[in-house]
């Protein structure tokens, strides 16, 4: 019985780094070279910006969704036109959700290591690519 209740102990230890990991981080959106700003909107057309690692392979630009918090990748899903600032300049662009062999490549050239997904708790990996739209801005 003490086995079990450290277990559970441990696990919710865990589970409270992960939730303070992932709340400081949202909160504080920490932002650099490697990041950019991705403004999304909702069903009532608020925009909502979100700082998220910047990933380039093969010519183009990705976002990953590599946290438990992922509002704004559902509504990239939903509404997939999406205004990314970048390097400080603000253009449109379509996201579009990436599979098979490209969410491989993409997967693998800018792989995470293993404290991050510890620090996160293992959240799955989804990847958008950002096609810039003609004319937006």
């Amino acid at each position: 019985m003490k086995v079990i209740k450290l277990i559970v102990l441990l696990l919710l230890i865990y589970i409270g780094i992960i939730a303070t990991f992932e709340s400081l981080l949202g909160y504080f959106q920490p932002s650099g070279e490697n990041t950019l700003v991705i403004t999304t909107a909702d069903e009532d057309d608020t925009m909502h910006d979100r700082v998220l690692a910047r990933l380039e392979s093969d010519g183009q630009l990705f976002v990953a969704v590599n946290h438990w918090p992922r509002a704004w990748y559902g509504r990239a899903l939903e509404n997939p036109s999406v205004q990314v600032a970048l390097d400080g300049v603000k253009e449109a662009y379509l996201a579009v959700p990436v599979t098979s062999e490209e969410h491989d490549r993409v997967d693998r050239e800018h792989s995470l290591g293993i404290v991050f997904r510890i620090l996160t708790g293992f959240p799955p990996r989804y990847l958008l690519r950002l096609d810039p739209q003609e004319g937006g801005g």
